[in-house]
């Protein structure tokens, strides 16, 4: 799945709880600029994903719209993203 500033695979965990990963390219940006998106993304999944989806694995991939984005606007798209994945796990 895509949004503006994520990609997002899914895939069942082989594991009785959720893991998300992050993946943040280089895009030509420096490495404070690179870590800051880490961190917000590591925060938004901890807060956002893992409270709400069981047993799959989560892949957040950062295209290079999300190293100029704020915050509430990658939440918003992890909101999406959740949304989407838990259509996937409860269908």
């Amino acid at each position: 799945m895509q949004t503006e500033r994520l990609d997002a695979r899914v895939s069942a965990s082989l594991l009785f709880r959720a893991r998300v990963g992050v993946v943040v390219p280089k895009y030509r940006r420096n490495i404070v600029d690179r870590n800051r998106t880490k961190r917000q993304l590591r925060e938004l999944a901890r807060t956002k994903i893992l409270p709400v989806v069981e047993g799959i694995d989560v892949l957040l991939r950062a295209r290079p719209e999300a190293y100029g984005a704020k915050f509430d606007e990658l939440a918003v798209d992890v909101d999406v993203i959740v949304q989407w994945a838990a259509g996937i796990v409860w269908r």
